[in-house]
């Protein structure tokens, strides 16, 4: 097993378990975790023998998204934010959800292949209670893995939605109790190993390239709505009233 300070490897023969274990913050990224999961899936990208991933958390949260308080960090050259959200990758990598995963949190696992959820973890995109706008892909994969009204629905309200429901819908692969998201997601993973490494690269690849120019389109929609919220006072006061611990005045400019 290695370790930084806040992510953490370990091989399972043919597969990578990537854990974000920062749970005194409910894995929230700062600028350590990214660097952490951008080598973390520089490993899993550039090793052979790797063939597949599965990105955890610990039981109380898989991640609430970015440390508004500290920041996520720079966007890395082969991830961008959080070094995973705009990778280029080909080996399949599973998300094991327990608990919350809000904001950048969900994103991460929207960046997923394939998705195990606990019947106890919930999935929000709570960006405009602050102010903001979601910028890690949730804006364009959010109404891809669910029905457009409900994506929208996440990103106007925040409301939560429950990981039964989030089964039924389609973004949950694997249901499962409790505490039992890593070990699911570990015998998925196992099972992606067990056909030709090369075939399930170049599917992942053909299904990227299929997506590839709604993706451009999907970025460059997104930088521009985070380009021009990140000017507005309601994102100062969103960030403002978050660290206060009080309640936001927005004035809608």
């Amino acid at each position: 097993m290695t370790t930084d300070s806040t992510v953490t490897t370990e091989r399972r023969g043919r597969v990578l378990l990537i854990r974000i274990d920062r749970p005194q913050k409910r894995n929230a990224i700062d600028a350590v975790t990214t660097a952490g999961l951008d080598a973390a899936l520089n490993l899993l990208d550039d090793d052979p023998d790797l063939w597949a991933g599965v990105l955890a958390g610990t039981p109380v949260a898989f991640s609430a998204g970015t440390d508004l308080a500290a920041g996520a960090g720079l966007a890395t050259p082969r991830g961008g934010k959080y070094g995973v959200v705009r990778r280029d990758r080909a080996t399949p990598l599973v998300a094991a959800v327990e608990g919350v995963a809000y904001g950048g949190g969900f994103e991460l696992v929207l960046a997923c292949d394939l998705v195990v959820a606990a019947r106890t973890a919930r999935f929000a995109l709570p960006e405009t209670a602050r102010g903001l706008v979601a910028n890690c892909g949730a804006l364009f994969r959010a109404p891809r893995a669910l029905p457009p009204n409900i994506a929208r629905e996440m990103l106007l309200t925040g409301d939560p939605l429950d990981a039964e429901r989030a089964w039924s819908l389609g973004l949950v692969n694997r249901l499962v109790e409790p505490g039992a998201a890593e070990r699911a997601a570990l015998e998925l993973a196992e099972r992606v190993c067990a056909h030709a490494p090369v075939a399930q690269r170049l599917s992942l690849r053909a299904v990227a390239a299929a997506d590839a120019e709604r993706d451009a389109r999907g970025w460059a929609a997104t930088e521009l709505a985070d380009a021009e919220v990140n000017a507005s006072a309601d994102a100062a006061e969103g960030v403002a009233a978050f660290r206060e611990k009080r309640a936001p005045r927005w004035s809608g400019h």
